[in-house]
């Protein structure tokens, strides 16, 4: 039995994304009540593997897999409507059951809209190599609108068809002109915008709600919540390898105002950790391995990305930014994914800490400049060999790979309770 489930939960990303978050959050969600999503966007791409078959969540927390838990997406997330209804009609068709008496929506959340996604491929392709490799998805340009006030729409906007078709006239005559002039972008036609939403509102409507207040009752009536975090540490917009990040906080730090709930709702951070190291787009990564042992981890792990499938940079595990991420969110226990990948190598790798210019590195810094000169420090332990997804016990691991898990643990100065060996909800091992 996993500990820290005696309180409520938050599972976040420690490194630049992708490790694995998905099954986790569904496989903690045994014994949740109620599955929170806290931050990003349609951008990030959650994993579950069920009965053969593979789900790939976007919007949707991961708890919408399991029968009887209520999930949120909270004030925190930027809600792409036609993406979520595609989602949810792909699931329901695939026998997954969603409706408002499993699925609620901040009024707070902030709506994803054309002209975002305009904006953001316009500038990325104006960009060209210095872009910093977005989705594409507009998540950007709809937290900065969150910022700007004025220029944004709110899930509450969509329940005000008046208000709502004044306040869509007057953004899209407004962004028209600002794609043209910046981007050279055909006009969007603000009356087919507004007439999409307003039918996105009125499907909508049965699922949006005061998720602050149903937290607040789910906390008061002993509930066990799970907070599920996108992307991860690296990738925050304040405490990541700026301005190679996405666009929220989507650290442990940003829970509280993404979900809407006072710090001392959780107990427990659970982070989570590829064996190894992965990157998607721009910035450094100072343990790639941009040869044979990054395309041997690639295939192996197919490392392509669950949204976009562009294919991910890979490199050793580097316990210096993973300490550094650890200690900011306050992890309390940390679940190490995709061990299996690493069958097969002769020797593993640890990046153990970085020099610059010659002298040693005390502690990570965010800082894109540095970080892009740092000289990585490796230590080299034996590897393994054989099919370790059928593994049950922390006992059953070769003898090398439970070594590895123990020096990671020492490494980050955080416990790993949990060793994931496979995709499917049995292939994990419990510590």
């Amino acid at each position: 039995m996993f500990p820290t489930l005696e309180g409520n939960t938050c599972v976040l990303g420690l490194q630049w994304g992708d490790e694995g978050k998905g099954k986790i959050v569904d496989f903690l969600g045994e014994r949740a009540d109620v599955v929170v999503r806290y931050c990003g966007g349609a951008n990030a791409g959650h994993t579950v593997r069920l009965n053969g078959q593979k789900f790939s969540t976007h919007l949707l927390p991961v708890g919408i897999f399991r029968p009887g838990i209520m999930n949120i997406i909270g004030n925190g997330v930027v809600l792409d409507p036609e993406t979520l209804f595609k989602e949810i009609d792909d699931f329901i068709a695939r026998g997954i059951a969603i409706s408002p008496a499993n699925l609620r929506i901040s009024y707070k959340t902030h709506l994803v809209m054309p002209y975002h996604k305009a904006e953001d491929a316009a500038r990325e392709t104006s960009a060209g190599a210095t872009g910093i490799g977005t989705t594409r998805r507009g998540i950007g340009p709809c937290y900065a609108d969150k910022m700007q006030r004025m220029t944004a729409i709110r899930a509450a906007d969509l329940m005000h068809e008046q208000q709502l078709k004044e306040r869509i006239s007057r953004i899209v005559t407004e962004r028209n002109k600002v794609l043209h002039v910046l981007y050279d972008c055909p006009p969007l036609d603000w009356k087919r915008i507004f007439e999409q939403y307003r039918d996105f509102g009125r499907r909508m409507k049965s699922f949006v709600d005061d998720t602050s207040y149903v937290l607040l009752g789910a906390i008061r009536s002993g509930k066990r919540i799970l907070f599920e975090g996108a992307h991860a540490v690296l990738l925050d917009v304040d405490h990541g390898t700026y301005p190679f990040v996405t666009s929220s906080n989507c650290s442990g730090l940003g829970l509280y105002t993404g979900a809407g709930v006072p710090p001392q709702t959780v107990q427990n951070f659970v982070g989570i950790v590829k064996a190894y190291s992965t990157r998607v787009g721009g910035g450094p990564f100072p343990s790639e391995q941009a040869n044979d042992i990054g395309d041997y981890i690639r295939e192996r792990g197919q490392e392509y990305g669950t949204t976009t499938r562009r294919p991910r940079r890979c490199g050793w595990f580097d316990a210096m930014a993973v300490r550094y991420s650890a200690a900011i969110s306050g992890v309390t226990a940390v679940a190490m994914t995709l061990l299996d990948v690493l069958s097969g190598l002769k020797q593993v790798r640890i990046c153990v800490g970085y020099k610059h210019r010659g002298q040693a590195v005390e502690f990570f810094r965010a800082d894109m400049d540095l970080l892009a000169e740092v000289e990585p420090v490796y230590e080299t332990l034996p590897g393994w060999n054989g099919n370790i997804s059928g593994a049950r016990s922390f006992e059953e691991l070769p003898r090398e790979a439970q070594s590895y898990v123990k020096r990671v643990e020492q490494l980050i100065e955080a416990p790993i309770k949990i060793v994931s060996v496979g995709p499917e909800r049995a292939a994990t091992v419990m510590r």
